[in-house]
């Protein structure tokens, strides 16, 4: 027995990352920790979301909120993000926006727009659940 392999402990991560947020775990955490569920409204958890599109946008927009104010967790890669493919890219988009947004905007202006700009795209992405192998860089 050896030490697993780098890949098999990411792609691991990705998918237990990616099982908590889908199970809506927010109970399971420890007080004060933030989730995808409760990120937005403290103290108060959310129900857990439903769709793949609800889903999505919780997960997506927690990440690309906590990259945008240089979060704890902000250098997590996309793999131990839990994120899809179509969702790394949906982040990519948000986080350019917001960092535009906030120059000008300011801070919580540009989380706003984040929320908003996620919502639609994973909606019109149906839960952007694409592929989570062999990441490549957008053509």
């Amino acid at each position: 027995m050896g030490t697993p392999p780098p890949a098999a402990v990411r792609y691991g991560s990705a998918a237990l990352l990616a099982a908590l947020a889908l199970a809506g775990c927010a109970g399971s955490t420890s007080p004060g920790a933030p989730t995808p569920d409760t990120a937005t409204t403290p103290g108060r958890a959310a129900p857990a979301p439903s769709t793949p599109a609800q889903v999505c946008t919780s997960l997506v927009s927690y990440w690309a909120k906590e990259t945008l104010t240089g979060g704890k967790w902000s250098g997590l890669d996309w793999e131990q993000k839990g994120l899809s493919n179509q969702q790394y890219d949906i982040h990519e988009e948000a986080v350019a926006a917001g960092r535009s947004e906030e120059r000008t905007a300011g801070q919580g202006k540009a989380l706003e727009l984040i929320d908003r700009l996620v919502a639609q795209r994973c909606a019109e992405r149906d839960g952007a659940t694409g592929s989570s192998d062999d990441r490549k860089p957008p053509t």
